[in-house]
């Protein structure tokens, strides 16, 4: 599905102070007069615009672009996108704290707008600067918990789950999500890459048939098991935080990836960006940082199976689905967990969407990084399902 709307409908920072004039939802909340307006979007798909006012009070825009922004025109891209995303964030943030809040949604022009955390720092940008993490997995496993039940067969009935996992696909963002995280990187494509010095690591990978097989068993896991509606990119690039200790915010955005799929993804997602920041911080000579990060990967699962246990008992129809059932769901969630987070470390590593916490090295941190985050890969991959997390720790740390 192409464009809806054509380029011409695409904002610029001069057309938003009189778009904010024109919604009635939005003109009140700030003064478009006295509008200052940044295009800062970075990511892979989006416009993305602050605007401050003199008060000080302020909003964001995310404007869906006809096509994929990291490429450009020549992939072509639907912008209902951005009406599945907006649906997600109304979906989650009615269950859980931790979700950018939004405001309003244009259908007409697919523009979303949603609350300014500008007081907020994108979550890998604080890794990658050596600065604090301590709660901020564990909230987001809170946040995946309330979520999976929250929009699952359990917290809706049969009937409307199947009703809401119907309503919410989302075939076009999930093929960018079966070809970047679950062929490109086992199978070969033009759009891969790593520094020369890693092509005879990735090159033996590939070669090794045990590692693709079992990515793509992770590859009919997520187009088979539709169990709760996913974030769909949960990686440290699309959380911002604030503050730590009590005063610690954590929000998740960007999901215009969601769709209904296997629990673990969201988890496993999330798992594979702590690893990075891990391996980073061994690879620049900070052991005892490296370890706390890995370590998050348990702390969070903890902290979900908590979670989803404290939820259990709220359950509908619990004359269907017994207390016993629960703890076989926790152990499917953590193996798909698991291999869903070798998934995401071989394609940050391999494919198209790189992460900083990698690219930002000099060649030989970026050796040592990178070859242990494909060591982990495999084992995550390949042995999902008997993997512990203090196997996994033991594993980060001698990658």
């Amino acid at each position: 599905m192409t464009s809806l709307t054509g380029f011409g409908n695409e904002l610029t920072t001069e057309d938003v102070p009189g778009y904010l004039a024109g919604r009635a939802a939005l003109r009140e909340l700030v003064d478009p007069a006295t509008l200052t307006v940044s295009e800062v979007g970075d990511g892979n798909l989006n416009l993305v615009f602050v605007c401050a006012d003199a008060a000080g009070r302020g909003l964001v825009l995310k404007q869906a672009l006809p096509y994929v922004r990291l490429v450009g025109p020549d992939w072509p891209m639907t912008e209902e996108r951005a009406t599945r995303e907006a649906a997600a964030i109304r979906a989650h943030a009615a269950l859980s704290p931790h979700v950018c809040r939004l405001i309003d949604f244009d259908a007409d022009r697919y523009v979303l707008a949603l609350e300014d955390l500008t007081d907020h720092e994108v979550f890998r940008t604080r890794l990658n600067a050596g600065g604090p993490f301590e709660g901020v997995a564990e909230r987001l496993g809170e946040y995946v918990a309330d979520v999976a039940f929250g929009t699952s067969w359990l917290g809706l009935g049969e009937e409307e789950f199947r009703v809401r996992a119907a309503g919410a696909a989302n075939p076009e963002l999930c093929a960018i999500t079966e070809d970047l995280i679950l062929t490109e990187p086992y199978l070969g494509a033009a759009r891969n890459s790593v520094r020369p010095m890693l092509e005879p690591v990735v090159a033996r990978l590939q070669g090794d048939p045990e590692w693709v097989a079992a990515a793509m068993a992770l590859k009919h896991r997520f187009l088979t098991a539709q169990e709760a509606l996913l974030h769909g990119d949960l990686h440290t690039g699309s959380v911002f935080v604030r503050g730590d200790g009590p005063e610690l915010s954590v929000k998740a955005f960007d999901s215009e990836f969601a769709c209904y799929g296997p629990v673990g993804f969201d988890l496993g997602l999330l798992w594979a960006n702590m690893l990075f920041a891990g391996a980073r911080a061994a690879a620049l000579g900070q052991p005892d940082r490296a370890a706390s990060l890995v370590a998050t990967c348990e702390s969070s699962w903890h902290r979900f199976r908590a979670r989803l246990s404290e939820l259990w008992p709220t359950r509908r129809c619990p004359e269907k689905y017994p207390d016993a059932y629960l703890a076989s769901w926790l152990d499917v969630i953590r193996r798909d967990g698991f291999g869903f987070a070798g998934c995401e470390a071989a394609r940050r590593t391999i494919g198209l969407a790189k992460v900083s916490d990698l690219e930002s090295l000099d060649d030989d941190t970026y050796t040592a990084a990178a070859t242990a985050m494909l060591r982990l890969s495999r084992l995550l991959l390949t042995e999902r399902d008997t993997l512990t997390f203090e196997r996994l720790a033991d594993a980060a740390r001698d990658a």
